[in-house]
């Protein structure tokens, strides 16, 4: 079961998910996606929330109301980290998120360390923990079948593109033959390269 929040901080809004429980945080960890940007307390067991990016967008486009909601959201869902003050969030792509043999379920590490960054939350901030709850919807979708229907669109894209790029270059190389062949044309009818009879020193028109 994953939850589903709406950060309504802007228009339209954003839609934040986490897990249930730690195993339903291994399934979006094992099948999330290139666009996904990865929420966790710092140094806390916590809920992993997540933000699914628009394509062509990077973690530098989150808006800072937004990542204080996922922020809020990650604190209000973390035991221990729910009940202090001045605590970090952690946030990095899905991408940068590492699983080794041996951990637990949910457990992660980096690839990467310096794309982890980090927000202070100084305090729980109940406004913005019971807006987003307002929102919030249970649903049990297939992560491995949304994966693969992700991959397998993104594979069509990169063949479309790569035939539109080979449809372009070959357009490019026959404007390119087509201008030679012009400039060679132009070049034989060039009046100083013609020649005439007189050339060859024959100004009669007597075979005998």
């Amino acid at each position: 079961m994953v939850f589903f929040f709406n950060s309504n901080v802007v228009s339209p809004p954003l839609v934040l998910f986490m897990g249930a429980n730690k195993y339903e945080n291994e399934e979006l960890i094992k099948w999330g996606w290139p666009e996904d940007v990865w929420f966790h307390v710092h140094n806390y067991s916590s809920a992993h929330v997540y933000l699914r990016l628009k394509n062509g967008q990077t973690i530098d486009d989150i808006p800072s109301s937004v990542l204080e909601d996922a922020a809020q959201l990650c604190k209000a869902n973390s035991i221990q980290g729910n009940k202090v003050n001045n605590i970090d969030v952690v946030y990095t792509m899905w991408e940068n998120l590492k699983k080794t043999q041996g951990m637990e379920p949910g457990q992660v590490a980096y690839y990467k360390d310096n794309l982890v960054r980090k927000i202070r939350v100084e305090k729980r901030i109940n406004e913005i923990v019971n807006r987003l709850n307002k929102t919030k919807i249970e649903e049990h979708p297939d992560f491995r079948a949304q994966k693969e229907a992700r991959d397998a669109e993104e594979r069509e894209n990169n063949k479309r593109l790569l035939r539109k790029q080979k449809e372009k270059m070959k357009e490019e190389e026959k404007k390119k033959l087509e201008e030679a062949e012009l400039r060679n044309y132009k070049s034989l009818m060039n009046a100083e390269k013609m020649s005439t009879n007189y050339d060859h020193d024959n100004d009669s028109d007597d075979f005998m």
